[in-house]
């Protein structure tokens, strides 16, 4: 992206894109938002059916663990069927157990849909960036800014939109994201023609095989430690917090601008200036000290805190898929699925562990373990930095061309 203006107004412009671009990041936006949408309703939800914390934030369990199974399944369907009918595949889901999601009785049919949310969200994501590049007019630098974009977007609005619907009932939330993904899906229906399906076909193990380097499951293992900081902000603190969805919202919606900003603008700055691994190591010590000031000040200072997390958790994230594509010699969708499959244990791991580390000692812990966990991911990136330190290229990031993969990790 060095040397060119994405919204320049020419040929390659971030705006000048073709409808089918346009309606594949419109989906983007929603898929996006359907992560953090639950945030400012989590409290509601655990009053209006009856469950605890640990019960609720399940909510986030189901859906990353089976979003990290997913990723073992993306590569092989799409290489299949193509990009447009794996897109297609994933919004119908997301739309019926979304909607299904809105009628729930109980906690338990609550989770077991957002487990299949879940799956249809990995269909839809894992190939959105690469049907969005290769439908993009003029190369892949706008393409790829706009889906950041698109993500740093959806992450924003999703706890804005949460507590907005969810402020009269903690089911609209659902129903508005299984609408808004109908919308998409027509659009994409109409608008995006298939895509070139890849030459090689990809099998059900190769995103495994990818781990076998070690520079990839390096980046995969320090990413799997800061999900597990990451997710214990996105899924513990609204009940740290217990404020009403209005408020919460406002606060996550804040957080996801400083994501969405130090992403796409501020990382892509920092890694020319000091280098890949110099800016994650910093951010994510960063994002430790950050994580125990939240844990030990008062209400105050843990929304303050809870907002300034979002910069390190954006320049973690842009960091992190950079180097997961472009560490080892593996196709790119190959690599993204094997470091995604790891990661993604992290974050359906935390959601369920914070509120019952919160049970067995006080609310302070949960929070110590989130900047240990965050601490332990940057010394893997030191001690592996020989693996890491080529291909981080300390110039340049790496960003994903035609055939590129990722999943919420960019």
């Amino acid at each position: 992206m060095q040397g060119e203006d994405p919204f320049d107004q020419g040929a390659g412009s971030i705006l000048r894109q073709p409808k089918a671009v346009w309606a594949t990041a419109g989906a983007s936006v929603v898929a996006f938002m359907g992560i953090g949408l639950v945030d400012p309703i989590l409290p509601s939800i655990a009053k209006g059916l009856e469950a605890t914390p640990s019960q609720v934030s399940l909510l986030f369990t189901s859906y990353f663990l089976i979003t990290a199974v997913a990723m073992l399944v993306t590569g092989f369907v799409s290489s299949r069927i193509g990009g447009r009918k794996t897109l297609l595949a994933g919004l119908a889901l997301v739309v019926v157990f979304a909607a299904l999601s809105g009628t729930s009785s109980s906690v338990g049919e609550l989770v077991g849909f957002r487990a299949g949310w879940g799956l249809g969200n990995a269909l839809f994501v894992s190939t959105a960036l690469a049907v969005i590049v290769g439908a993009a007019a003029g190369g892949s630098s706008a393409a790829i800014l706009l889906y950041e974009s698109a993500l740093g977007l959806g992450m924003a609005c999703g706890p804005l939109v949460g507590a907005l619907l969810g402020d009269a009932s903690w089911r609209y939330p659902f129903f508005g994201t299984a609408a808004l993904m109908a919308i998409g899906f027509i659009c994409i229906t109409a608008f995006l023609k298939e895509q070139p399906r890849p030459a090689r076909k990809t099998s059900l193990l190769d995103p495994v095989k990818a781990l076998g380097h070690g520079g990839l499951a390096s980046v995969a293992t320090s990413a799997f430690f800061y999900n597990y900081s990451f997710f214990t902000i996105l899924a513990f603190t609204p009940f740290v917090l217990n404020m009403t969805p209005y408020k919460s919202g406002a606060v996550f919606f804040a957080w996801g601008l400083l994501l969405a900003v130090f992403s796409v603008l501020v990382a892509p700055r920092l890694q020319e200036r000091f280098g890949s691994l110099k800016v994650l190591g910093a951010s994510l010590v960063l994002l430790a000290a950050d994580l125990l000031v939240l844990g030990y000040g008062n209400h105050t200072t843990a929304i303050v805190c809870t907002i300034i997390s979002g910069a390190f958790i954006g320049m973690n994230n842009t960091v992190y898929t950079e180097l997961a594509l472009g560490v080892s010699d593996a196709p790119r969708p190959v690599a993204s699925a094997g470091y995604n499959f790891v990661r993604w244990f992290a974050a359906a791991a935390a959601p369920y562990l914070a509120p019952k580390i919160e049970e067995w000692s006080n609310i302070h812990i949960p929070f110590v373990v989130a900047a240990v966990t965050a601490v332990v991911g940057a010394v893997v990136v030191w001690i592996r930095r020989s693996a890491l330190t080529h291909e981080a290229a300390e110039l340049e990031p790496v960003h994903a061309t035609e055939d590129s993969v990722t999943v919420f990790a960019d």
